[in-house]
């Protein structure tokens, strides 16, 4: 099969179809590969959530971020800083987990910004247990300190890449 060929779907717009590994990797056409999460899906938050989860505990954070991704493009408005923000935390340990410090560590931190934005537009007023999850029982702080933790980790000289299961975070506060 033509390597350089651009795959389209029915509408005739770009759709890679090839193979990817469980980093999201594109493999040659022919070769086995990890299923693609199907793209434009809506779900509700924890259901999204749920899923996330489940993709990142099997090691697979590029696949949790078209999870996020349908939600940052589906959800309300005043949610899309939590979404957009947990995408750039699951592709920027898809980065580390492939080698790539810089690219990782700079996501990991712009999607540790994104959350912390998001959390200040929920009101900072809040009651200090209630401080830092969302109504998804989502762990803000503890997840932007995950984040902030691993970038820094992955920037030290001669870290080697993480494993992206063993490093993936918990999303809910309540690690359900």
């Amino acid at each position: 099969m033509d390597e350089t060929r651009r795959d389209r779907d029915t509408e005739g717009r770009a759709h890679n179809a090839r193979p990817r590994d469980g980093l999201g990797r594109p493999l040659p056409y022919g070769t086995p590969g990890v299923e693609r999460q199907p793209e434009g899906v809506v779900r509700a938050p924890r259901e999204t959530v749920r899923e996330a989860q489940r993709l990142l505990d099997a090691g697979m954070p590029f696949h949790a971020h078209e999870v996020f991704e349908d939600a940052w493009k589906s959800g309300p408005g005043a949610e899309r800083e939590l979404w957009r923000g947990l995408a750039q935390l699951a592709v920027g340990l898809t980065h580390a987990a492939r080698g790539n410090a810089t690219g990782g560590a700079r996501l990991l931190r712009r999607g540790a910004a994104a959350l912390t934005e998001f959390a200040a537009s929920q009101g900072g007023d809040r009651a200090p247990e209630a401080r830092g999850a969302t109504a998804y029982g989502i762990g803000i702080d503890a997840l932007t300190g995950w984040a902030l933790e691993l970038a820094a980790r992955v920037e030290e000289a001669g870290a080697p890449a993480v494993d992206a299961a063993a490093e993936a975070p918990r999303l809910r506060a309540d690690g359900g």
